[in-house]
């Protein structure tokens, strides 16, 4: 009886002196390590690093042992000693079975993480196929921002969906081109670090555009070698990267430059004269109070031609070949300079904040012809798209976590702003790319959006329940200059976001949620002035039911079904200064994803999506929505690292699709397979890639458009396409210093 007191005492006075240790996770650098997992082995508590590398765990005493691990580095055991924990992790090859679920409202970025890992981006447009579900499609020789396909949306240029790039909006707000044009061309590939991505519209972070979902990019705050690079293809390609570490391997700063340029004409009968040339410079910095700094700068400019939409009649008929033009006189050229400086601050071992401000200067001249010469028979249809812009905005984040007895409670409350301003943004009736013969629309734009957001996750042992609220206001302001009389059109409006969101972590390999939210999207200011601010901000309701599974070490799967309703929108047709309301709309479906680890070196990834995609007021058999697509999967099987040698092959489906209304007219599916393989010895890599690995015969992108040619007596409306890439060879070598 008295050794059973004795062990009683004892066992008391350790949980007595067991608390809350805090700690933060860097690699060797210095540099904070996020979503690393934190385990106790003595008390079995867990935590994870916050962003900041920062993490809190509970039931922790000196002489515990704690196991901590993080995706890419090799485990630690570090034996607990006082109340606050540093450690520096070494960086390790990929393992899947390093992969924790995070009980995060996030946890799926975990596959983004997983696929920059296994195949790592090759091209800009690769970047946004690293979102699972995310199609895409360039119809304008390269320098237009792609046109995206996401659960059932034909998104255009980026209508439905956010994307940003260190917090820095792309999307552009009233655009020439058409309302979120969002190009990412000034990424340069080498340097994205982390892919942050969701679906839905359960974010309260995310506003304006965040319909089907969004996209964050992070591009990296230091390099893990300076490198030159040389890519020489088929259709006179051309591209050189360079990666400049100015600073070496120092501790707590770090900073970098890095550039491209490209050049290629294509496959296309009449040459692109494709170029573009993209510059990134980017300083980063921990401070001694363990804030962190960075400052970015990047400017790109490009400038090309284009042979454009070609009608499929021509090419049956044989007076063209699918990679012929009508009117290849089609091109522009665009340019962007960014500013971006970020800052992040913990006020203590619970709080912290983070913001960060930028400032964009963008130009854009785009020409085009879409229907040849049906409204002008003598001299064509030809348009001119053009603006210049100005961007800034801020936003601010304060993080916070409190715990309570029963519960702990994560928060964040966050602010921002962001300003738009265009001068001379033009729609205009153009021959030959110099003679404006009717102009249609121009004037100056400036639209403003200030936002609010409470983000609360409540924490009750396995369960999290995230209720937010944001709130966004919109403020409109057009000068039609093309109006007899000066005169500032102007109208305001605020939007109230409610989310909530419920997760389900059973254990660090099973996850169930439920994610619910109301989401918007802004229209272009024109449309606001001219329907007297109406219906401007139409609203899209969504849900997710979804799980992630890890049922063994190598292999995670994740699998959602889904429903969104859109409310009536009214939509400016750039292309024509028009305005076309859409009305309501819904779409559901459901989405699969599997990641497996074969052996240590070899990596299988597959992805699927269905989408029911219908219009609500219109009446069955004409209540499709064009070009939204219904089914879509990508897989492949790559290797990383195999004595030297990494590569794989991929493929992409997306079915046929109707491409109007009645779904008498058929855009065409596409089945492409793409290859590629590298040998590295010592410091030189060498490269060969292959686009379209079968030759196939694919369209990129298709318009039901109608359309008339010059000797034509009547106009016909039909498939008009882009033909995509055939059999495209690439090699490259790479030196690394």
């Amino acid at each position: 009886m008295k050794k059973f007191l004795l062990a009683l005492i004892a066992i008391t006075g350790l949980y007595s002196h067991a608390q809350t240790i805090n700690g933060k996770i860097t690699d060797l650098f210095g540099n904070p390590i996020e979503n690393a997992y934190v385990f106790n082995t003595t008390t079995e508590s867990h935590s994870h690093t916050n962003e900041l590398g920062v993490f809190s765990i509970e039931k922790t005493a000196i002489g515990n042992v704690l196991k901590i691990s993080a995706l890419g580095y090799k485990k630690n055991s570090y034996t607990v000693t006082n109340e606050t924990i540093l450690v520096a992790l070494e960086e390790d090859s990929f393992q899947l079975s390093e992969v924790v679920i995070q009980p995060k409202l996030s946890a799926m970025n975990v596959i983004s993480k997983i696929d920059l890992e296994t195949t790592p981006v090759n091209s800009s447009q690769e970047i946004l196929r690293k979102v699972p579900g995310l199609f895409i499609g360039q119809h304008a020789g390269g320098g237009k921002a792609e046109q995206l396909f996401l659960r059932g949306f034909d998104i255009d240029h980026g209508t439905d969906i956010a994307i940003s790039v260190d917090g820095m909006p792309v999307n552009m707000v009233s655009h020439a081109h058409g309302q979120g044009y969002a190009d990412l061309h000034f990424v340069i590939p080498e340097t994205v670090d982390k892919i942050d991505f969701g679906k839905g519209t359960y974010y309260a972070n995310k506003g304006d555009f965040d319909t089907a979902g969004y996209v964050d990019f992070k591009t990296k705050d230091k390099l893990d070698n300076s490198a030159i690079g040389l890519e020489i293809g088929q259709f006179n390609t051309f591209r050189t990267v360079g990666l400049f570490d100015l600073l070496g391997k120092q501790k707590r700063q770090s900073a970098y430059i890095a550039t491209e340029y490209i050049l290629t004409d294509g496959p296309f009968d009449s040459p692109q004269n494709f170029n573009r040339i993209n510059l990134l410079g980017k300083y980063s910095a921990i401070l001694e109070n363990n804030s962190s700094f960075s400052i970015l700068a990047s400017h790109f400019a490009s400038k090309w031609d284009a042979s454009g939409q070609i009608p499929q009649r021509l090419v049956d008929a044989g007076l063209i070949s699918r990679f012929g033009s009508v009117d290849d006189t089609e091109g522009g050229k665009t340019s962007r300079t960014n500013f971006n400086a970020s800052f992040s601050k913990p006020i203590d071992q619970n709080t912290f904040i983070k913001t960060n401000a930028f400032y964009s200067v963008y130009n854009f001249e785009l020409y085009s012809n879409f229907t040849f010469f049906l409204e002008d028979p003598v001299n064509g249809d030809q348009i001119k798209q053009k603006e210049n812009r100005s961007i800034y905005g801020i936003n601010a984040e304060l993080n916070k976590k409190e715990d309570f007895d029963t519960f702990d409670v994560l928060y964040q409350i966050g602010v921002g702003v962001r300003a738009d301003a265009t001068t001379d943004t033009e729609l205009s009736h153009t021959l030959n790319r110099s003679t404006v013969l009717n102009q249609i629309k121009l004037g100056d734009i400036d639209q403003s959006n200030l936002f609010a957001y409470l983000n609360t996750e409540l924490h009750f042992g396995k369960l999290i329940v995230n209720p937010a609220l944001r709130i966004d206001y919109f403020k409109f302001n057009y000068q039609d200059k093309l109006a007899p009389a000066y005169k500032t059109q102007t109208e305001n409006k605020a939007k109230i976001s409610p989310k909530l969101n419920f997760i389900y972590s059973q254990n660090n390999n099973l996850q169930f949620y439920l994610k619910t939210g109301m989401g918007f999207h802004s229209n272009d200011a024109r449309v606001v002035v001219q329907n007297s601010g109406k219906e401007i901000l139409p609203t899209a309701i969504g849900g997710d039911l979804g799980t992630i599974w890890k049922p063994f070490p190598r292999l995670i799967i994740n699998s959602a079904l889904w429903y969104l309703y859109l409310q009536q929108e009214f939509v400016y047709v750039g292309d024509a200064g028009v305005i076309e309301p859409s009305g309501k709309t819904q779409r559901f479906g459901g989405d699969l994803g599997i990641r497996y680890q074969l052996t240590d070196y070899l990596f299988f990834d597959f992805d699927a999506n269905y989408t029911h995609a219908r219009s609500i007021d219109d009446p069955k058999g004409e209540n499709y929505i064009p070009l939204a697509p219904d089914f879509t999967t990508t897989g492949g099987i790559s290797f990383q690292k195999w004595n030297g040698f990494s590569g794989g092959i991929r493929y992409r489906y997306l079915d046929s699709r109707p491409a109007n209304e009645d779904n008498s007219i058929i855009a065409k599916g596409y089945f492409i397979a793409d290859a590629n393989v590298s040998y590295t010895h010592k410091k030189i890599t060498f490269g060969i890639s292959i686009e379209n690995l079968f030759n196939s015969a694919w369209n990129e992108t298709q318009f039901a458009t109608e359309s008339r040619l010059q000797n034509e007596p009547e106009s016909v409306e039909e498939i008009h396409f882009t033909p995509g890439t055939p059999f495209f060879l690439k090699t490259k070598i790479t030196y690394a210093f």
